[in-house]
């Protein structure tokens, strides 16, 4: 394949180094009112973002969620997964929520080897089938939707026993709604029931655990081991407190914990009259589905299942079943070995063509957003496209809750950064800023104003260092969040209060748009190319035409064009 870019006739390119921040989790949102109480941007008010955003002769906004990132609808929101697989990628591919979603309409899914082999073991060994996963119509990680049709045809093809262990979401969807998304599965799996006693058929179907998400089951790279630790055995051996039901056991966590769904401790459902008694375990035989499509936090629960030499921490018993993913979540590892739904075929990634031509490049970021600036960016794959020209740095992230310190890890980010600048070694460098995103999950505005505050001080000296070097800065978000931090009325337009006047904080993405800024040199020469709703995936073709080159003829366009 010929990576061979070509340079463009009039433009040499940025003089100093490129440098691309991201600034995680940070959208654009007055409201329909002025004096929208929960954007905590504009309570922050920051000087160095405000100026850029004032005074840059490019500042405008682009599209990061639904179809403009490859989300099966604009209705769904932006994430940091797809905002990065469409800056890296110059083009839009249908993501894991739009390629699960095709699969089942078409039925291919239930077509697939990995399908025909669970339920053909199930059929034959009298086993059940478990399923775990996020359990909302967030489309972020998963869709309620989805994993019905999954269970209906466990059904349809005569499957006996099909347990689900589900886990709160709160994050992607309003923070306090789990019964509402449990009330409907078991609606589902209840009248499943009825309707096979009807028949005299057996249908054990129901849900077994649970938890919230960012305690039980969904760490991501490695941040917190004991997070998996907690799911793994809740879900396996059925170890944690046990109710009779889910809702008795969301509500009594609820109220002995006063946490967000999302935070909600670990349960099992227990056997009828036997309250000491898990209503299921994973056993020897058995098939396992993990319904999440998104990668990042499927990763880790998919290794305590499959890995011979695990150490992430001690299995107090590891069951041999045939596990699947909802996709392969990193092919590079492969890792699970066996998945439902092929994942988008991402190649040619802005990062392997500079690769190919001999620009080198930095990649910086704390633990939560590594994987966003190295493994999505580059077309989710691991690995560098050459050793020699790019460099990938770790910043270790703080194990406390993100509101309780909003600057995360900005200050360091930034230190990293200005060096390698100075270093003169790197010609395009990007990095994350994660605070708007993880403290903005948190609902909590007070700290989300912090987060904000804390990447403006490092913006700052990071345009210093760039300008001291004569360089360029393009500043843009993958997604929406700390500038909605209060719920809004979808009809109304109002901030959403709750029985005593209390403002409901969100903690879910957003459909707003995003920042896309230029300060350099040069850009009394640059001027927008007048491209309808340009979105994240135009960002490739611009970062080549600063670097100065021609985009290949299938990537999107430049948001800008070159005054001659």
């Amino acid at each position: 394949m010929n990576f061979t870019l070509n340079r463009l006739p009039h433009y040499e390119g940025t003089r100093g180094p490129l440098l691309l921040i991201i600034l995680d989790g940070m959208g654009l949102y007055r409201g329909r009112d002025s004096g929208y109480p929960g954007n905590a941007i504009d309570i922050a008010a920051p000087r160095n973002l405000c100026r850029l955003m004032e005074n840059e002769k490019i500042a405008t906004r682009l599209r990061a969620h639904g179809t403009a990132v490859g989300m099966p609808s604009d209705r769904d929101q932006g994430n940091s997964e797809v905002g990065h697989n469409a800056m890296g990628a110059g083009r839009i591919f249908a993501q894991g929520a739009k390629l699960v979603e095709d699969a089942i309409e078409s039925g291919s899914l239930f077509e697939g080897k990995t399908w025909k082999k669970i339920l053909s073991n199930s059929l034959a060994a009298k086993t059940p089938v478990h399923f775990i996963g996020l359990i909302s119509d967030g489309n972020v990680h998963s869709n309620i939707s989805q994993l019905i049709s999954l269970i209906g045809q466990c059904d349809k093809e005569g499957v006996e026993e099909v347990y689900v262990h589900g886990l709160l979401d709160g994050r992607d969807v309003p923070p306090i709604s789990a019964l509402r998304y449990f009330g409907e599965l078991e609606d589902y799996l209840g009248a499943l029931r009825a309707r096979a006693k009807e028949t005299s058929k057996k249908r054990r179907y129901f849900i077994a655990s649970g938890g919230g998400r960012m305690v039980t089951t969904m760490d991501r790279y490695e941040a917190d081991w004991s997070i998996v630790e907690r799911g793994y055995h809740a879900h396996v051996l059925g170890i944690g407190p046990k109710f009779p039901d889910c809702f008795t056991a969301i509500s009594a966590l609820r109220d002995k914990e006063t946490a967000d769904d999302q935070y909600l401790s670990p349960w099992v459902i227990h056997e009828p009259d036997k309250p000491d008694t898990p209503l299921t375990q994973i056993r020897d035989g058995h098939g396992v589905v993990l319904f999440n499509f998104r990668g990042d936090r499927a990763l880790e629960i998919s290794r305590a299942f499959v890995e011979d030499d695990f150490k992430g921490f001690t299995r107090k018993y590891r069951p041999d079943v045939i596990y699947a993913g909802m996709l392969e979540y990193d092919a590079d590892t492969r890792m699970p070995p066996e998945y439902l739904v092929e994942p988008p075929a991402i190649d040619r990634t802005l990062s392997e063509y500079l690769a190919e031509n001999g620009v080198s490049q930095y990649a910086i970021s704390e633990t939560q957003k590594f994987g966003h600036v190295t493994y999505f960016w580059n077309g989710n794959n691991s690995d560098k496209f050459n050793e020699k020209l790019e460099e990938w740095v770790k910043i270790e992230s703080d194990r406390v809750p993100f509101d309780q310190a909003p600057e995360m890890k900005a200050d360091e980010i930034a230190s990293h950064t200005i060096s390698a600048l100075q270093s003169g070694t790197y010609k395009f460098l990007r990095l994350n800023f994660p605070n708007g995103d993880m403290v903005g999950h948190t609902g909590s505005l007070t700290a989300a104003v912090k987060a904000v505050d804390a990447v403006d001080r490092a913006v700052g000296r990071l345009i210093e260092a760039v300008d001291n070097l004569g360089g360029t800065v393009v500043i843009t978000a993958d997604h929406g969040k700390c500038e909605q931090m209060i719920a809004v009325d979808e009809k109304t337009g109002k901030p959403v209060t709750g029985p005593g006047g209390e403002y409901k904080p969100q903690t879910s993405h957003t459909l707003n748009p995003v920042p896309f800024i230029i300060h350099g040199p040069d850009t009394g020469r640059y001027e927008l190319s007048g491209i309808p709703d340009p979105g994240l995936g135009n960002i490739a073709a611009t970062i080549l035409l600063l670097l100065g080159y021609e985009k290949p003829e299938d990537y999107l366009e430049s948001i800008i064009k070159i005054q001659d």
